[in-house]
């Protein structure tokens, strides 16, 4: 899969492809990076991506001459790709989001900035809108970055041990069990002695529970259909 990026911080989210397993994914060929400056579509001088908005108010809106060129070239040149603005107006954006764009095809994502993007953009080109939470970025590319990175770690072979994406949170319907590591014993606090046991069944059992119980007090809109009473 290639991620397309539209920006004007090209290097700002470049950076979510030079670490850890996305970077490794880069590496072996498994992901593609296409990030791309805005302002290499504009024809001024200044390389201008905004202006003052229509009606007066505050900030700027971003360009929609810009932002047409550069999604017609990309899909001139790599075919009819969706354009997914990020947006505190968009769908929410979740695991099962994530697994469905990793099931998909190509995309291309749009980082508005100051006041967002002119209308005519959304209304012509969107195709979709996500938003990462009910609170306010100072742009883009934080979105889009972690769209790119939950959205890489559901395509088969990005991430090593392929069970832990199967087990983490949200991947089962509820949060992640507790997890442990040695020492057995640090200034008193103890890892479970289940853990300690081999026994794979009660420790498979004691993790289900402890998922469980976690998300009941954390999350418990993500048990909105579970019996209390099976606690």
């Amino acid at each position: 899969m290639i991620f397309h990026v539209l920006t004007v911080f090209p290097e700002f989210v470049s950076t979510v492809f030079q670490y850890g397993v996305v970077r490794r994914a880069v590496e072996s060929g498994l992901l593609g990076a296409n990030v791309r400056d805005l302002r290499d579509w504009t024809e001024d001088v200044h390389r201008t991506t905004d202006d003052m908005p229509y009606g007066g108010g505050p900030g700027m809106v971003m360009l929609c001459e810009p932002i047409f060129r550069a999604v017609e070239e990309l899909r001139q040149q790599y075919g009819g790709l969706p354009l997914i603005y990020l947006s505190p107006a968009g769908e929410r954006f979740e695991h099962r989001v994530a697994c469905e764009l990793a099931d998909g095809d190509d995309f291309i994502l749009l980082c508005g900035r100051y006041e967002g993007v002119d209308q005519r953009v959304i209304d012509e080109l969107v195709d979709r809108e996500l938003s990462v939470g009910d609170y306010v970025l100072s742009g883009g590319e934080l979105a889009a970055m972690t769209v790119i990175d939950a959205v890489a770690r559901q395509i088969s072979g990005v991430v090593g041990n392929e069970g832990s994406v199967v087990a983490e949170s949200f991947a089962t319907g509820q949060l992640d069990y507790p997890h442990y590591t040695r020492p057995e014993d640090f200034r008193g606090l103890k890892v479970p002695e289940v853990l300690l046991s081999g026994h794979h069944a009660r420790i498979e059992a004691w993790r289900r529970e402890q998922a469980r119980k976690l998300t009941r007090r954390r999350r418990p809109d993500l048990l909105a259909d579970d019996d209390p009473a099976a606690d």
